[in-house]
């Protein structure tokens, strides 16, 4: 969700602030993962203990539409921020080759390292 779609559903219309809210109530109960926009990582990192999970859909490559994500990042960017785990849909089973989608998205990871 972005800033429109919170101030939309009334309350913390600060998407960020509401992000970090949820997460450390989401740890104070015992979550050992969260799934978050990829945009948050940095923020998550900085604010959580090291264990918890962060696994981060919306990412894209560049090469193709958003759709409905409206907040996303590259994979390698991501892995970069701190993500624990990348769920890649569409960017593979869109794609032409899927296999060699796949193949190009963990190549960028891996040099990202």
């Amino acid at each position: 969700m972005d800033t429109a779609a919170l101030t939309e559903l009334g309350g913390e219309t600060d998407s960020s602030r509401q992000v970090e809210r949820l997460a450390r109530l989401a740890a104070s109960s015992g979550l050992r993962g969260l799934v978050c926009s990829p945009l948050e990582i940095t923020l998550l990192r900085a604010v959580l203990p090291p264990f918890i999970q962060l696994v981060t859909p919306g990412i894209r490559t560049g090469a193709e539409k958003s759709d409905d994500q409206k907040r996303t990042l590259g994979p390698a960017e991501a892995m970069a921020a701190g993500a624990s785990w990348l769920v890649v849909g569409r960017p593979i089973y869109a794609a032409t080759d899927p296999v060699e989608a796949a193949r190009k998205i963990h190549a960028s990871v891996q040099d990202a390292h």
